[in-house]
């Protein structure tokens, strides 16, 4: 399925391209994920997500590719359950343009997942991805207002023994939950409305 996101850093292009270069600072704002390892353009990592009271890790690893010109990265991603038969990939391409609040980034992610989080349609998933983009977002701000550290991250290279602890989980039901509340809100006022009127027709008829 496509997806397609986009927000808005208040930064300047240049600053914010820097940023998005060190995959080792930006990949800590992303909810449920860690960067394990990262050796230039290759890197591994972890996300955890759950569904209810069901938690789901993945293991995976990706490369990015980068063209300074427009200000775009791509990035190949490939994972698979730690702990089941669920797979996800995912190509994601992300392009920085200059805006009034600052840089507007457009996010396109063609993803291809199997297993329980599939159970969301594509309509679902651009929403609940909305709202990660949107907290993703929040901590690049944060990130922003840091000066960059010099340290092998800074200067692209993660080494497996640097591998951060497990991810804290991004709650994918908490997230679709309003959503669907929303959606279900129309059929379930018609219902209510259906009851009301039988009700009141019973009434009249016993009238």
């Amino acid at each position: 399925m496509q997806l397609d996101h986009s927000f808005t850093v208040p930064a300047a292009p240049d600053e914010a391209w820097k940023l998005f270069l060190d995959l080792a600072r930006v990949a800590p704002c992303m909810p449920g994920a860690v960067l394990d390892t990262l050796d230039g353009d290759a890197f591994t990592g972890r996300v955890k997500v759950k569904v209810g009271a069901v938690q789901m890790s993945y293991r995976g690893e990706g490369t990015v590719t980068r063209d300074e010109s427009a200000r775009a990265m791509h990035l190949g991603l490939t994972g698979s359950e730690t702990r089941g038969a669920g797979t996800a990939s995912a190509t994601v391409t992300a392009t920085l343009a200059a805006d009034p609040a600052g840089t507007r980034v457009r996010v396109r992610t063609d993803l291809d997942i199997t297993g329980r989080p599939a159970q969301f349609g594509r309509g679902i998933m651009t929403e609940v991805g909305d709202r990660i983009v949107q907290q993703f977002a929040t901590r690049l701000e944060e990130v922003l207002r840091e000066p960059a550290p010099e340290s092998p991250a800074a200067r692209g290279t993660v080494p497996a023994a640097a591998s951060a602890p497990e991810p804290e989980a991004v709650d994918l039901g908490a997230a679709a939950l309003p959503v669907l509340l929303r959606r279900a809100a129309g059929p379930a006022a018609a219902v209510l409305v259906a009851v009301v009127l039988i009700r009141a027709l019973r009434r009249r008829s016993a009238g």
